[in-house]
């Protein structure tokens, strides 16, 4: 990479992102995240200009509850893949601290050998108030990375309770991660993210939680295989992996890169990636009129008392809300 300043104009950084430029990926990812209306309008552009270049990575979602260790298996399986010479992306989506906005995990810092592989690109992003574990452009980002080459693109939720739906609803393949514990593992996750897991995989297989893995993912096996399976004939593996030890890492890619192909092979990908975009355009839609009332000095002030109305409990919030898009759109 050269030490050049990267262009700022659209075309240029668009070119300068398809010709392999970290930094500029680096730089539209920025510009994508930006809130200020002036970069959402060059956003735009840049990614109308990439659109045609995307979709040909293979869009992976990992989530777990804090200490499944989801950065260890990242970090392991990411290396795995480069040593394949794949080029793999990773959008790690943070918990935000609220006052400053910004994350404070730092997914660079539990992944130091796979950041400075060549092959590898991460990118920490805060989760801000949104829900679902990920950020509100991550989609976007994720359009960038398949538009620079990447060949897999993680977006790594961030697992603390939230519903996972928002990231199953932008990958191919859901995988969860969950540790091994003293019997309980069963009642430590809940129904509805087993039931979005396309993969399930048992970390820390190894030294004293050898035997409780085991367990676990038996229990597990049990559990996914009385659940209605989210493709015909399609039923979600349950695998046993070791990051420390490299064990389960070369099958879970195999598993990842079955799953993909059986879903290509029938038709489902792409009626998956069609929804996907269907419901992106929907919940856009949503934010967009949200952010036109906000903006709208009137709407706003007009929002601002018939939000008071229904906290004081002299409205019902559906009654409200219809007045008040009643009103914007007179």
């Amino acid at each position: 990479m050269t030490g050049r300043k990267v262009k700022t104009g659209t075309g240029e950084l668009a070119q300068a992102l398809m010709a392999g430029d970290r930094r500029a990926l680096a730089q539209a990812i920025t510009l994508v995240e930006s809130a200020k209306a002036s970069d959402r309008e060059r956003a735009e552009a840049l990614l109308s200009a990439l659109l045609p270049r995307t979709g040909k990575a293979k869009r992976v979602g990992i989530s777990g509850a804090p200490g499944a260790g989801k950065s260890t298996f990242i970090e392991a399986f990411g290396r795995h893949l480069t040593s394949q010479k794949l080029k793999i992306a990773v959008l790690a989506v943070d918990p935000s601290s609220r006052r400053s906005g910004g994350s404070i995990l730092g997914d660079k810092t539990r992944m130091e050998t796979l950041a400075r592989d060549p092959l590898a690109f991460i990118r920490p992003s805060p989760a801000g108030a949104t829900l679902g574990g990920v950020a509100r452009r991550t989609r976007e980002a994720m359009l960038l990375a398949e538009a620079f080459g990447f060949d897999v693109v993680i977006v790594e939720t961030v697992g603390v309770g939230q519903s996972e739906t928002a990231v199953a609803d932008m990958v191919d393949l859901f995988v969860l991660l969950v540790s091994p514990g003293g019997g309980d593992d069963l009642q430590g996750i809940k129904r509805g993210v087993m039931e979005l897991a396309d993969l399930l995989i048992v970390t820390k297989a190894d030294g004293d939680l050898a035997k409780a893995a085991n367990r676990a993912a038996s229990d597990y096996h049990g559990a996914m295989h009385l659940m209605r399976p989210k493709y015909k004939s399609l039923y979600a593996e349950v695998l046993k992996v070791s990051a420390v030890e490299g064990k389960g890492i070369a099958e879970a890619w195999i598993a990842m890169k079955d799953f993909h192909a059986a879903l290509s092979k029938a038709g489902q990908l792409a009626d998956l990636r069609r929804e996907q975009s269907r419901r992106w355009f929907w919940s856009e839609v949503q934010a967009v009129l949200t952010d036109e009332i906000t903006n709208d000095p009137k709407a706003a002030a007009e929002a601002e008392r018939i939000e008071a109305d229904v906290i004081k409990g002299k409205a019902l919030p559906y009654a409200a809300a219809r007045e008040l898009i009643w009103q914007f759109r007179s």
